[in-house]
């Protein structure tokens, strides 16, 4: 049965759910009802044991570090033009995530989650340990394997938008659910391992290292300035707009002063919405006009896919007001040698600061002179 889940000034997204042979969630939205042609598959069996991820404290570094072994069992770059498990399957087909029908978004629990909602006892270990409870979720971006988000029409991106503000809101609501981190690895680079354009959430019991970092700089410019730290970068950004890349009166994508990656771009929108589902209408078209024209720019600057991260920064689930916090995609470009941006080394991963070969201001000319048609 189709819900409505967001009915606001123009904008209409309608969900429907249902599970999959094997027990897990599965739920298709769109612009329009959404319909099925088929039954809804499953590509195996449900495991015979629950995962059962867990955490292991880091007595140096102070924070958790995550285990899922069961992870090792999961799909593995199939072959092109082999089978696709993110494809949609119908009757005769070999089962795969998706059911055949007229839908935009697909979202469903992930076969080998790194959280569980129910993880058991951790192993016995020489540190503290804790079961990794949270919640995992595939995000399918459409039904064709060869459109990656790049490629996509801006009313395609609002849709995404809208998905990831439901399940913003839908899995912040869940028991132990601290933080919700949308993110998309594309690209083998990135260590990508199934093609069709998609991304994940991770629903955490607990706010992650980095962004609670972050949000503690947050917080202390809010109180002490009475506005977001981002509201203060955007302000400088708009008067000297050498590394803005596009910019309306409601949203900004930008390579920031400070990018720690070549050709790294952050998008947000001008006004301080904490998450996703805060967003209105006219923020989150002008939000998708800002990523469709980051994307597009990436992708023409080389004349081929770009690998990136990309990842949504949000005010944590916790229940309380988060006044400093304004939402932001960050996405690092990942490319090989040839292309003059390289891996991570010795310098960030074994000292934490980052070398970057290429300032700013030339990333940003470069991706300012790269025309391109956001629509």
């Amino acid at each position: 049965m189709n819900a409505l889940v967001v009915d606001s000034a123009g904008f209409a997204l309608h969900a429907l759910e249902a599970h999959k042979p094997d027990g897990r969630a599965i739920t298709l939205y769109g612009r329009e009802p959404v319909e099925l042609q088929g039954p809804v598959p499953s590509p195996g069996p449900a495991p015979s044991e629950p995962p059962a991820p867990h955490l292991r404290w880091h007595p140096f570094r102070g924070e958790w570090v995550l285990y899922a072994a069961h992870r090792q069992e999961r799909t593995f770059e199939p072959r092109p033009g082999a089978w696709n498990p993110l494809a949609p399957s119908g009757p005769g087909d070999a089962p795969t995530e998706l059911p055949l029908g007229v839908y935009d978004v697909a979202v469903f629990d992930n076969r080998f989650p790194a959280l569980a909602a129910a993880p058991g006892s951790p192993p016995p270990a020489a540190v503290p340990t804790l079961p990794a409870m949270g919640h995992c979720e595939v995000v399918v971006f459409g039904q064709r394997p060869d459109a990656p988000l790049s490629s996509q029409s801006v009313a395609q991106l609002e849709v995404l938008l809208a998905v990831w503000g439901h399940r913003t809101r839908l899995l912040g609501t869940r028991p132990g659910v601290e933080y919700v981190l949308p993110f998309e690895n594309r690209g083998v680079e990135m260590g990508v391992t199934l093609h069709h354009p998609h991304g994940q959430i991770y629903a955490y019991p607990f706010v992650p290292p980095l962004p609670a970092a972050m949000l503690a700089r947050e917080r202390e410019h809010y109180y002490r300035r009475g506005r977001t730290l981002l509201e203060s970068v955007l302000e400088d950004e708009r008067r000297r707009p050498e590394r803005v890349l596009y910019a309306s009166d409601e949203a900004i994508c930008f390579v920031p002063a400070w990018a720690r990656y070549p050709y790294e771009v952050w998008i947000a929108p001008t006004r301080p919405y904490a998450t996703l589902d805060a967003l209105d209408d006219e923020s989150r078209r002008a939000l998708a006009t800002a990523l469709a024209t980051a994307l597009r720019k990436l992708d023409r600057l080389w004349n081929r896919p770009c690998p990136y991260l990309m990842v949504w920064y949000q005010a944590p689930m916790d229940g309380r007001p988060h006044p400093e916090s304004h939402l932001r995609a960050e996405i690092w470009p990942v490319l090989r040698a040839a292309d003059r941006v390289k891996y991570l080394a010795g310098t960030e991963l074994g000292a934490g600061l980052f070398t970057n070969d290429l300032v700013p201001e030339r990333t940003a000319r470069e991706l300012q002179q790269v025309e391109v048609d956001a629509r």
